[in-house]
This record gives structure tokens, C-alpha cells and sequence, in this order.
């Protein structure tokens, strides 16, 4: 094997296993409640607090790349990303699971840009290899995004909730190895960057305060002091990392970026997208099991539809972009899902809807994300410098988190209660739908169409899930 497939082949079992613990852990929630004692908020926490671990930890995680060098940073990913797994394997409780997942979200966040980073060092002398690796390396993470509502009920059926996370270890044990043996040991580092310390700190304090008082507010009501306590926290909090950004020499989220029209345009694409997304493979998996009463193994192969659009469109949007610009592919994948949302709520979800009525909307909707998530990551890079790659690929991907976080969080309101799980079904999809169409005009307003004689390809950095 050449050594620049090798790179990337480590770079891809990272992807993997990142975006397979997004997904996979969705069919499995059922048993872990039921296992666990754990409620709909404690379930809720499974997801968001690997989301949520990994969204606040990018950009710190960007910067530690930066300073120690992307090799080490990636073998330390792959260290803590496999005893956080072992942690989860063996948690005894709800709580103890939570807290394991919140550590695979850190080493998440120092898996993503530094593989990506190691990619931009392999293949930057040639931007044609590069944009192929970084086609692959999205078609990983896509393929293991999907796939893991499949494979989740694959493994529950024949192993428990705990062989999702076991299946971790061999793939980051591969990923250290392939690593060790073939990645230059000196990639991207720059031993005089500063860590932006107070803005880490900050960060979390924002984030773990809107998302946790989201999830809680079912419970508590929005009066409870601590559901008003953590949107203070939020509020408070966000406003001075804001300002210690501007001010800092070196802030972790250069807030220049977000002059440009096509970056802020495309980082809230992906937020719309992801907010959608996430939201709704949640509360499908929650339907699925809770009121249609199908086995953990059934329901993973209705998410079968998903894989197999995700890898096709792949192909489309990495095809179609050189050729009609990242506008047409954005705008298009966004309405080709917002359709997809539209027919699963109106004609996939009731008391018996069949599988056949499920699976346009269920192809539909990774077919629209696979073609307008690597035309936005692309985007995202076109208007920035390329020692700023990484922080804008961070920033994106911090973003996208959130609103993933955001989006299980809120859509796992509207179906907690089970009297209300289809109203609250239908009315995630419709508000899935509009965020989908809004983020189609998003594309048209913000995203600059190739000048003709010689449209561009910058590669992208981010992930799809």
C-alpha cells in the first residue's frame, strides 16, 4: 500500500468511528432505558453528551493540533477515544455512561482536525489528490453515519447495548497502529501557539448550560431554577466569550471569519442541517420502538435506505461541484431533503404505516445531506487562508455539533410524552422541512456561484454526521 493511502486509511477509521458513535447508540436507547432505569432526558444525555463533548472541545482541539502536531494529537484521540469506549462498555449506571460518553465526544473533537490537518500535509502539492482524499475520507464518515442504526440493531439483537461500544476498539486500535507506522511524526506543528484557555472555559460553560437546560425543561418546566440557571449561564457566558475572542491575540474562534458572507452562510447551513438530522434519526429510533413496537433489529433495517443514498449522492456532489459551482449542490441537496422530511411526516408516520410508505422519505432525506454537506464543507474553505484551514474547519464543526445537540434536545421534547409521540413526530418533520428550505435560500443568497472559464474546488474539512 503507497504510504499516502495509508494516511488516508488511518484518517478514515478515525472518521469512522466519530461518526458511527453519533448513530449507532440511536436503535440501542430502548434497552439502555430499560437496562438503566434511565428516563427520556437520561437518554437524551447519551447522545448529547458525546455531541456536546465533542462540539466544545473542536476548537481547543484545532489549537492543540497546531502546537504539539497533528500526529500526536491523532494517536492521543485514538488513545482516549478507545478508553472512553471501554468506559461505556462497562458503565453500571445511566450517569457513569453519560460521563463516558462525554470523553468519547473529546476525543472525537481531537480525532476530526487533526486527521484532517494530516491530510492537508499528505496531499498538498496536489489539490486534485487532495480533493479525492477528502471525497473518501467524507464517503467514510457518511457510510459509518448511516450505517450505524443498522448496525446498532445488528449488534443489539445478537449482543446487548454494550457490544456498541466494544466495537469500537479494534477499529482505533488499527487507526493507532496505521498511524504510528506511516503519518510524518511532525505534521502541522507550531510550538509558539498559545491555547486560548478562558475561551475553552467559556465555551463549555455556554454550551453545557443552553443544550443541558433544553434537555431538562421537559422535566422541570422552564420556571425550575436550574432550567433558568443554565440558560443564564448560556446568556452570561457566551456574551463574554464573544468578547474575550475579540480581544485575545490569539482567540480560539477568530471572529474576522464570520465577516464573510459565503462562510457565515454555509456555517449555518450545516447547523440547519445537522439540527434536522440528528433531531430526527432521535426521535425515529424512539418511534420505531416506543410506538410501532418494532424489535431493536427491525428497526435498525428500516435505516437501511439510508446508507445507500448517502454514498451514492457522495459521488453526485463530488462530480457535480467543479462543474456547476457549490451553490447548485447545496441548494439542491437542501430541497431534495426538506422534501424527504415532508413525505416521512405525511405519509410515513402513523399507527401502522407500512416500511414501503416510510422509504421515500427515508431515502430522500441522506440523499439531499449527501449531496449539499461536502459542496458546503468545500465552501467553507474557500474564502480563507490556509493557515486558517483548520480553525474554520473547527468553527464548522463546533457549529454543526450544536445544532445536532440542539436538535436531538428539542425533538426529544415533542415526543417524550407517549400520547403525544406522533403530533410530536409530524410536527419535527415539518419543522425540519422549513429549516432545510431555509437553508436552500441560504445557499442562494450567501454561496458565490465559479467565475466560468475556471471554477474552483478547495477541498473541504468537516464531517457529514
Amino acid at each position: 500500500m503507497k504510504t499516502d493511502r495509508a494516511i488516508l486509511l488511518a484518517c478514515s477509521f478515525a472518521f469512522i468511528i466519530v461518526q458511527l458513535d453519533v448513530t449507532i447508540v440511536n436503535v440501542a436507547l430502548p434497552q439502555i432505558g430499560r437496562e438503566l432505569g434511565a428516563d427520556v432526558a437520561a437518554l437524551q444525555w447519551v447522545v448529547d453528551a458525546y455531541t456536546l463533548g465533542f462540539a466544545v472541545f473542536l476548537l481547543s482541539a484545532g489549537a492543540l493540533g497546531d502546537k504539539f502536531g497533528s500526529r500526536r494529537t491523532f494517536l492521543t484521540g485514538f488513545a482516549l477515544f478507545t478508553a472512553a469506549s471501554l468506559a461505556c462498555a462497562m458503565a453500571p449506571s445511566a450517569t457513569a455512561l453519560n460521563l463516558a460518553r462525554a470523553l468519547q465526544g473529546v476525543g472525537a473533537a481531537l480525532l476530526v482536525p487533526s486527521s484532517l490537518a494530516i491530510l492537508n500535509a499528505t496531499y498538498a502539492d496536489d489539490k486534485a489528490k487532495l480533493a479525492k482524499a477528502i471525497a473518501w475520507w467524507t464517503a467514510a464518515g457518511g457510510l459509518s453515519i448511516a450505517a450505524g442504526p443498522v448496525l446498532g440493531g445488528l449488534l443489539l439483537s445478537l449482543a446487548g447495548w454494550r457490544s456498541i461500544f466494544w466495537v469500537n476498539v479494534p477499529i482505533c486500535v488499527a487507526g493507532f497502529w496505521l498511524t504510528r507506522r506511516v503519518v510524518p511524526a511532525l505534521a502541522g506543528r507550531d510550538p509558539h501557539r498559545s491555547l486560548d484557555l478562558a475561551g475553552q472555559l467559556l465555551a463549555v460553560v455556554a454550551l453545557t448550560g443552553l443544550i443541558g437546560a433544553v434537555i431538562e425543561f421537559e422535566a422541570l418546566g422552564w420556571s425550575h431554577w436550574m432550567v433558568r440557571a443554565g440558560l443564564a449561564a448560556a446568556v452570561v457566558a457566551g456574551a463574554l466569550f464573544i468578547a474575550v475572542e475579540a480581544c485575545s491575540r490569539t482567540p480560539m474562534l477568530p471572529l474576522g471569519l464570520f465577516r464573510s458572507a459565503p462562510f457565515s452562510g454555509a456555517v449555518l447551513f450545516g447547523v440547519l442541517m445537522n439540527f434536522s438530522y440528528y433531531g430526527v434519526i432521535f426521535v425515529l429510533s424512539f418511534y420505531l420502538q416506543k410506538v410501532r413496537g418494532f424489535s431493536v433489529l427491525h428497526a435498525g433495517l428500516v435505516f437501511l435506505p439510508l446508507t445507500a443514498t448517502f454514498i451514492l449522492s457522495n459521488i453526485v456532489s463530488g462530480w457535480m461541484a467543479p462543474r456547476t459551482g457549490l451553490r447548485t449542490p447545496m441548494v439542491l441537496g437542501a430541497a431534495i431533503g426538506a422534501g424527504g422530511y415532508a413525505l416521512l411526516g405525511w405519509w410515513g408516520i402513523s399507527n401502522d404505516a407500512t416500511f414501503l410508505q416510510m422509504l421515500p422519505g427515508l431515502a430522500l432525506i441522506p440523499a439531499g445531506m449527501g449531496l449539499g454537506v461536502p459542496a458546503m464543507t468545500t465552501s467553507i474553505l474557500s474564502g480563507v487562508a490556509r493557515g486558517q484551514a483548520g480553525t474554520a474547519s473547527a468553527v464548522l464543526n463546533t457549529a454543526r455539533q450544536v445544532g445536532g445537540a440542539l436538535g436531538v434536545a428539542i425533538f426529544g421534547a415533542l415526543v417524550a410524552a407517549d400520547r403525544h409521540a406522533l403530533i410530536g413526530m409530524r410536527l419535527a418533520m415539518g419543522i425540519s422541512a422549513a429549516l432545510l428550505l431555509l437553508a436552500a435560500l441560504l445557499a442562494l443568497a450567501c454561496i458565490r456561484r465559479p467565475a466560468p472559464a475556471q471554477p474552483q474546488l478547495r477541498p473541504a474539512a468537516d464531517c457529514p454526521g
